[in-house]
Parts: C-alpha cells; structure tokens; sequence
C-alpha cells in the first residue's frame, strides 16, 4: 500500500483507473457526487475500487450535512447543517448531544449498506468574527468546549453504525479569512489565544482514530508553511500540544492554498509528518503524480492506519424508521431541513 487515498472520474472504473489502482495500491478512495449514480452502481463501483487494490480497503465520504452532503434526495435523506445541533445544545445541553449523536447514527445506516466505512466528520472549527464562510453553518459552536461535545456525539455516532469518523480540520479552520479551496488563509493570531480556543477544541477529541489538517498558515506557529505541510504545527501542535495519535491525512491536495506541483506538495506533507495524502478530483495525471511522490505506508504511519481500520466495528442494532422519527422530533422548530428526513 501507498499512503495516498484517491478518487476516481465517474462512477464506474476506467481500464486506466483499474491499472493504475492496482499497480499503485492506494489506501483508500474517496467518492464524489460525480461517483454517484444511484445506490446499485455506487455499490459496484466501491466493489470494483476494492477488487482492483485487493483488499478491503477504506472508502471515505463527506457527509456532514447541510451544503456538504454527496448522498441527497431522492435516493437519501437530507441532514441538517451542524449550527443546527448547536442550536439545539444552547437549548437542552443533553438534547443536543442526543440529536447530534442520532443525526450521525442516521448518516452512517445511509452509508454502511453502500460500502462506505469513512465519513470526514466531525469538525471541531471555531469560527470567529469575520473569517470566511466556508465554515460558517458548518460549525457546531463559537465556544470550544461546546464544539468538542457536540463532535464527540457525532464521532460517536458514526462508529455505532460501522463508520470511521475523521476529525477535520486539525489544527482549525474557523479562523480563517479566506477558503483554502481558493487561496491560503493566514492567521496571525497569538499561540496563546490559539490554545485557549482553536486548539482547544480538538483536546478532548486526540483519541479518535483518523485526522484531516488543515491547509492554513498559522504565523505565530509558522510564518511560512500552512499546517499541512508544517513541521512545527504537524509535530508541535497537532502530536504534542493537541495530542492527537490517530492517522493524520491532508485535506485535498489540490486545492488552491498549497502552491507547487502536486508531487512537491505531497513530498512536503509527508515529510512534515502527515501519514497519508488525500487527493481527490480524479484527474488521471495528478493521481500518478501523487502516487509517485508518496512512499509505501510503512513505520507509524502504517501503525496508525492499522489501528484506524482494526476499530472498525459492526453496526449495533438500530430501527431506522424510528431513529428517524426521533431525529425529526428532536430537531423539529431548530432547523428546516429536519423535516426532509422524516
């Protein structure tokens, strides 16, 4: 294996796609809308990808809710954005965590029949005044221990149903000014303010057993390198003040906050100390050049991702009309798309 996990062009394997995932044993895939052509052929297309490597290897999915969900009606219900627990928690503390932890147990019945084992869920970002929409309703909070409850019910959530939970995006993204989809956020907050809130937030959740870093520049840390391809954030933030053990993947790759090719952003991340490369738009050139740039998982790296997949565990018994039912009654009058799920 090699520690990258892809995503491929349509929702059926090329001849290309089908060579290249055996001949460069990827850890992983990761699906898109563009994947997805019903539930049939999604289950045919995971089972070709697992085919193909040999194994039964992860296979990951965003599906928080709200404007990132890549499973939508008619074939899957809808999900509220995670402001919306939030809303619910200011509420009734207890009724929040309850909604949050059922809303994640409905995504992962949604997702485990598929083959989906890996959600990129929760966040811990905590957004403050004036940074960038790209969180913006997906936050669970402004206040850190607020954030880190609500993600722990999520991420509990997920595992009741089979799914591994990926905690993103260490080491925050909530206050960032700009989206790291388009160009690459600074911060120029304190260290001591970050501690007290930011990285706050992801302390309480270092067990979980899969991480994604965030592609932001945090100056006080690094003036130069974003937390992905940072040393001194990816050791002395994310590992040692945070103490995350878990598998750390990059966010994208791709996307337009690292600068350089494709084979040097992902050489730079891994010799920062992240153990696995995600890249995923399934451009046939870009996954050559990262699977090229990337070493065998091998050492911690290998240590982490076999923990990872060995606390896969099967789904605990689970009425799912009724959790729906639950869901919609909690959640009712705290956010419109509840509805959709009953």
């Amino acid at each position: 294996m090699r520690a990258f996990i892809t995503g491929v062009a349509g929702s059926a394997l090329t001849t290309e796609e089908r060579l290249f995932l055996r001949e460069a044993e990827p850890w992983g895939l990761i699906v898109f809308v563009r994947n997805i052509a019903g539930p049939d052929p999604l289950r045919r297309l995971i089972g070709e990808f697992r085919s193909a490597v040999g194994r039964d290897a992860p296979v990951l999915i965003d599906q928080e809710g709200g404007r990132v969900q890549r499973l939508g009606p008619p074939q899957w219900p809808s999900y509220p954005p995670g402001a919306a627990y939030g809303a619910l928690y200011d509420k009734d503390r207890q009724t929040g965590l309850a909604a949050a932890r059922l809303g994640a147990r409905l995504i992962a019945s949604d997702l485990a029949p598929l083959g989906i084992d890996v959600d990129c869920l929760p966040l811990a970002d905590v957004p403050v005044p004036g940074s960038d929409a790209v969180i913006g309703d997906r936050a669970y909070g402004t206040e850190p221990g607020k954030v880190a409850a609500i993600a722990g019910a999520i991420a509990e959530g997920l595992a009741d149903g089979g799914v591994l939970p990926v905690l993103k995006h260490i080491p925050g993204h909530g206050r960032a000014t700009a989206d790291s989809h388009k160009r690459l956020p600074v911060v120029t907050t304190d260290r001591a303010t970050l501690d007290t809130t930011d990285f706050a937030a992801f302390r309480p959740l270092a067990a979980l057993p899969l991480g994604m870093t965030a592609h932001v520049v945090f100056s006080a840390i690094d003036p130069v390198a974003p937390a992905t391809l940072s040393a001194a954030i990816v050791e002395g933030v994310i590992r040692d003040s945070i103490g995350f053990r878990g598998l750390l993947m990059s966010d994208d790759i791709s996307m337009h906050a690292l600068s350089g090719s494709l084979s040097e952003r992902s050489a730079a991340a891994i010799a920062a100390g992240c153990d696995m490369i995600l890249h995923c738009n399934g451009e046939p050139a870009e996954m050559r050049a990262v699977a090229a740039a990337v070493p065998a998982l091998a050492g911690a790296a290998a240590r982490r991702a076999a923990a990872a997949l060995a606390s896969r565990r099967r789904p605990t018994a689970f009425d799912v009309a009724a959790g729906r039912a639950e869901f919609s009654r909690l959640m009712k009058g705290t956010w419109p798309l509840a509805e959709v799920v009953a």
